[in-house]
């Protein structure tokens, strides 16, 4: 056989199996609400490509909106060169002189460097392994567990709490709710006793495709200098990616 034809073959294979890799893209719109009232938007565009027909981020950024001006206020900027459940990130809320960064210093080491509204700057060194989630790969976590998420099995993983410079053990598990009509919805609560009564569990919704459709709890966005939001944010997909979401 002639090398033009094997390579042709070779091609054509990847294509009809999707082993190859192939640019895609995936942006989505959220609105927040605050006891009803419209609060910010969040502006989402994911790149990222399909490998074996499944959809893989690369970079992800957001633009935090105000809803009647359109003005960016707050922007987070996300690179999952490391893993998708372990992004490094970027975020900045200029109306409080805030910024939050996150990286991968080594093969178990997070380094954060938070700049405080107070004006302080803290810094930390975290070791982690491969149950640690960081910020929005906590989305990515969840579609990796689907099986668990349309079974209704309980999964445990732990989560970084950036400004105080260590993770912490959660669950995330089958959940109820009147506040959305998800065709799957779960809560991520944690897992430790003490922490229970510290921090509020946060609801999830999704739709059948594995995309995120709601968020009920604790924003990153700040209402004042001594504390943040806590809403509902409803999701639209504004671009599908051109593979499937899920496994």
């Amino acid at each position: 056989m002639k090398a033009h034809q094997s390579l042709s073959m070779a091609a054509a294979w990847l294509l009809a199996t999707g082993a190859y890799a192939a640019e895609s893209a995936f942006q989505f719109v959220g609105k927040a609400s605050d006891s009803g009232s419209l609060v910010y938007e969040e502006h989402h565009t994911v790149a990222g490509t399909c490998h074996r027909g499944i959809w893989q981020p690369d970079t992800h950024s957001v633009d935090y909106r105000e809803p009647d001006t359109g003005r960016t206020f707050a922007t987070k900027q996300l690179d999952y060169q490391h893993s998708p459940l372990r992004p490094e990130m970027t975020f900045q809320q200029r109306a409080f002189d805030e910024s939050l960064i996150v990286k991968q210093a080594d093969d178990d080491t997070l380094t954060i460097r938070w700049q405080t509204p107070s004006g302080k700057t803290e810094a930390f060194n975290v070791s982690f392994n491969d149950s640690v989630v960081v910020d929005a790969g906590f989305d990515n976590f969840v579609r990796r567990n689907w099986d668990a998420v349309v079974s209704g099995r309980s999964v445990n993983f732990r989560f970084l709490g950036p400004t105080r410079g260590e993770h912490y053990g959660f669950v995330m598990e089958e959940a109820s709710t009147n506040r959305t009509d998800a065709a799957h919805i779960v809560r991520i609560r944690p897992s430790g006793m003490i922490a229970r009564f510290l921090v509020d569990p946060i609801i999830l919704g999704y739709n059948e495709s594995g995309a995120l459709t709601d968020y009920i709890g604790l924003s990153n966005i700040r209402k004042s200098e001594d504390g943040n939001y806590t809403v509902h944010i409803r999701y639209n997909v504004t671009r599908q990616p051109d593979c499937k979401l899920t496994p």
